[in-house]
């Protein structure tokens, strides 16, 4: 039996479009949309034909974060190797070789607001809402959250969302900087803004991308301390998600759902 299409992609104009796509559970990610998603970016990147990517949702989420029952299950022996193929998804968006642009139509909660932060861009639309959550849960962030938040907005800025709890809405996104615009149609205005690089020699954006990570940080490209982030959090998110705390929450979670 095939796999349910979790991702949708399609091609138009030079421009890929993904889309994650279980709306009746809000996008919430698991190791197979995780997957599907990493194919659907690989794929794109092959493509001789596409020169940049737009990841958006299905529905009225954009991702509402990691499946719940998903975080349960990378307890234990297997927490390090569960929660690899959660992050799996969003590091191919932030390792890819193209432009990137996050449609955000919609809450970016926990994975999923790492699934936009790993964009390049991020365009909100009306009804977007940008939370972390982690604290929330009782976990510690992770997939390179500490470093993307900060690379975002800056370190107060991040720290107020990661210490302190502090969710944006769209406006809230764009006065931070979080969201370079907001538009009522956020998946027409990202596709508006990747005719950009649509038009431009495939090559040339290639390489454009790739001189602006080396020269972001001298020394190190921006995909290297995307990774040391997400290798820094792993041993604290795992140690999180054994302790009790964040059982009891992860329950009361479940409950509320």
């Amino acid at each position: 039996m095939p796999l349910p299409d979790l991702v949708l992609s399609s091609i138009d104009d030079h421009v890929a479009l993904i889309t994650v796509n279980d709306p009746d559970r809000r996008n919430a990610v698991t190791g197979e949309m995780s997957a599907q998603l990493r194919s659907a970016v690989k794929r794109a990147e092959a493509d001789p034909d596409v020169h940049a990517v737009v990841v958006t949702g299905a529905g009225k989420a954009f991702c509402a974060g990691a499946d719940l029952s998903a975080l349960g299950a990378a307890g234990g022996g297997a927490a390090e190797s569960g929660l690899q193929r959660i992050y799996d998804g969003f590091m191919a968006v932030g390792n890819c070789r193209l432009p990137t642009i996050a449609a955000v139509n919609g809450a970016a909660v926990g994975a999923g607001l790492n699934l936009a932060l790993a964009a390049d861009v991020r365009i909100a639309g009306p009804t977007a809402v940008f939370d972390a959550r982690f604290q929330k849960l009782g976990l510690h962030p992770g997939g390179g959250a500490t470093w993307m938040m900060q690379r975002a907005v800056g370190p107060q800025v991040a720290r107020a969302a990661l210490l302190f709890g502090m969710r944006f809405d769209a406006e809230a996104a764009l006065r931070h900087g979080l969201a370079l615009e907001v538009a009522d149609d956020p998946v027409a205005a990202a596709l508006q803004l990747a005719a950009g690089p649509a038009a431009a020699p495939r090559e040339v954006v290639l390489a454009t991308k790739a001189t602006m990570r080396a020269t972001i940080s001298p020394g190190a490209t921006d995909a290297e301390h995307h990774e040391y982030a997400k290798r820094t959090e792993l041993g604290p998110q795992v140690y999180s998600i054994q302790s009790p705390e964040f059982a009891s929450r992860l329950a009361a979670a479940r409950r509320g759902r």
